[in-house]
């Protein structure tokens, strides 16, 4: 397939890029001077674009098949950006006929499961999302934009990342957060954004990954 990636030099970005690349995709990556990818491939081109500007956006992803975001907040200080590129992401596919894509949110965003321990469930949960309440409305606010689209979306729920090797092994939940899942490896959450790419069950919903 012929996809773009937007987020390409973050933590994940870099992940979906390599893994992507190797599997024989070809690449489009949306960066921001005067970031580029810290991977080089020969499927990988790299392009120049602003994610929150619609034009920029629909020049970098023509003739893709679909869209993976790896764009997020990476922390307090850096909230926003997922509900800012939104608007922007959702008009240039639209734009120009692309239906598919999967971005990164979080898994406290969705309802906490109900087989998750009492001390997640009560404590855990409620001070993440008091902690980082900018971080989980920020993502919420792109996941309601996505909703709203009409795309063939899905946003992937995982819960604290790690930066452990890639294993392809992990438990995922359509609609929902995993039940007790804790961890899962940036690598691990690529690969599953990956295999979700073409699976119509994932259409249109939240996708939990985690361990």
């Amino acid at each position: 397939m012929r996809l773009t990636v937007l987020g390409a030099t973050g933590a994940t970005g870099k992940h979906v890029l390599r893994q992507a690349a190797d599997a024989g995709h070809k690449i489009t990556a949306v960066v921001r001077a005067p970031s580029w990818p810290d991977v080089e491939h020969p499927n990988i081109d790299v392009v120049r674009a602003d994610v929150t500007d619609r034009a920029e956006l629909r020049a970098a992803i023509e003739g893709s098949e679909a869209v993976l975001s790896g764009l997020g907040p990476r922390g307090r200080k850096t909230a926003g950006i997922a509900a800012a590129s939104a608007p922007a992401i959702v008009g240039a596919m639209a734009d120009v006929g692309i239906r598919r894509v999967v971005v990164i949110s979080a898994a406290p965003v969705g309802p906490t499961p109900p087989g998750d321990s009492v001390f997640v469930r009560r404590l855990l949960i409620p001070i993440l999302r008091s902690a980082l309440k900018d971080v989980y409305a920020d993502v919420s606010a792109m996941e309601a934009e996505l909703a709203r689209s009409g795309l063939d979306w899905t946003a992937m729920r995982p819960p604290k990342l790690t930066d452990a090797a890639v294993t392809g092994v992990y438990r995922t939940h359509i609609g929902g957060s995993v039940p007790r899942g804790s961890t899962i490896a940036r690598a691990d959450l690529a690969h599953a954004m990956l295999g979700a790419l073409t699976d119509p069950a994932t259409y249109g919903k939240a996708l939990g990954v985690a361990y």
